[in-house]
């Protein structure tokens, strides 16, 4: 984990919604599924949790910066040329299994930018992509297949691993949608990022990110964000 200072370059409009260019130091990068807590010299109490979408290399051995594309929301008064204050990367994020062919990616209830950064790896090592989404979606690669959340149980019988990502206000709701599909598939590796407020960032332990567990109750901030699907 590390702190330093990045700026956003740019404002970026994509399926529909608001993202951010920021540059900051290299390693300060998110992996999919990671964040970075962020706040500027505004009057704003917490600090804003970025996901990555994308990246792209950038600088020297003397300015070892990069950018990245960070997916919403983000602060209205958020601005090309503001500079911003970083915490991260923190978290867990998804990790592809390198045997995984058929991959899913299930966007349950908004637009699939945390999936951006999965895809080009998943096609690096081969792999078939079904993204999942009732969401429109921008620029996506002709590699990859869409489809909506109403072939969730086809999709996910096929998959040898499934990304899903979920509002924690909407885990109830999805924990029954899988139930009704009797069982996961024995051979599906499974892993969920559950979104919600991390305002300590693993600091404080202040429980506001807990998540009901099987096992346990654990922290968004630092046991996750991304879950063993089977967890929850």
């Amino acid at each position: 984990m590390h702190t330093g200072k990045g700026q956003i370059l740019e404002l970026i409009l994509q399926d529909g919604l608001r993202l951010a260019r920021i540059a900051c130091p290299q390693n300060m990068i998110p992996a999919p599924g990671q964040y970075l807590l962020a706040s500027d010299a505004s009057d704003s109490p917490l600090p804003v949790p970025l996901y990555y979408t994308d990246s792209t290399p950038e600088g020297s051995a003397m300015a070892p910066w990069r950018h990245f594309i960070s997916a919403p929301p983000l602060p209205e008064t958020w601005m090309p040329g503001r500079q911003i204050f970083l915490r991260g990367p923190l978290g867990r994020g998804f990790a592809i299994p390198v045997s995984a062919r058929k991959i899913a990616l299930v966007a349950y209830d908004d637009a699939p930018l945390r999936f951006r950064g999965l895809i080009r790896p998943a096609l690096k090592q081969v792999a078939a992509v079904v993204l999942v989404t009732d969401f429109a979606v921008d620029n996506l690669s002709d590699e990859v297949e869409a489809q909506p959340l109403s072939a969730l149980q086809d999709v996910f019988a096929w998959a040898d691993f499934a990304a899903f990502d979920v509002a924690r206000v909407n885990l109830f709701e999805l924990r029954e949608r899988l139930k009704a599909m009797k069982q996961l598939p024995a051979a599906c590796e499974a892993q969920i990022l559950i979104r919600t407020a991390v305002p300590c960032g693993g600091v404080a332990d202040c429980g506001v990110c807990g998540v009901n567990l099987k096992s346990s109750w654990q922290l968004a901030c630092k046991d996750g964000p991304v879950f063993d699907l089977r967890e929850i």
